[in-house]
């Protein structure tokens, strides 16, 4: 399985009632197989440019882990959801993910050492 991040506009009239949509999602992706390993509504913003029509849309974004094939097959069913005005589906960069944890942890362990040093004084 490989890690993707699934990034999706939904209408934004959806956006007080956004649970069924996003439950059909997750439904979808565990019928493929897939397993969600993150997820987060950053609300409703200002397109750059009218999708649609619409000027505004409820971005969410999912991290998921998808056999081979389930990729194409969330592709083909986000196409056709009328609640979906765009998406975008990438495979996530193992390099990039396992580097981004280490300086991550390097941060922590910097802050922790110097949070211990002003304790000290």
């Amino acid at each position: 399985m490989k890690e993707y991040e699934l990034s999706i506009l939904f209408h934004p009239d959806l956006e007080m009632n956004l649970d069924p949509v996003i439950n059909k999602v997750k439904k979808l992706i565990e019928d493929n197989g897939g397993k969600i390993t993150k997820e987060e509504n950053d609300g409703k913003k200002r397109l750059a440019y009218s999708i649609s029509g619409q000027d505004f849309a409820v971005y969410y974004f999912i991290d998921v882990e998808l056999p081979a094939e389930a990729p194409a097959k969330l592709s083909s069913v986000l196409n056709i959801t009328d609640e979906v005005l765009r998406y975008l589906l990438v495979r996530v960069d193992e390099r990039k993910a396992k580097y981004a944890s280490r300086r991550k942890q390097k941060e922590e362990d910097t802050e922790e050492v110097e949070s211990n040093e002003k304790q000290g004084e």
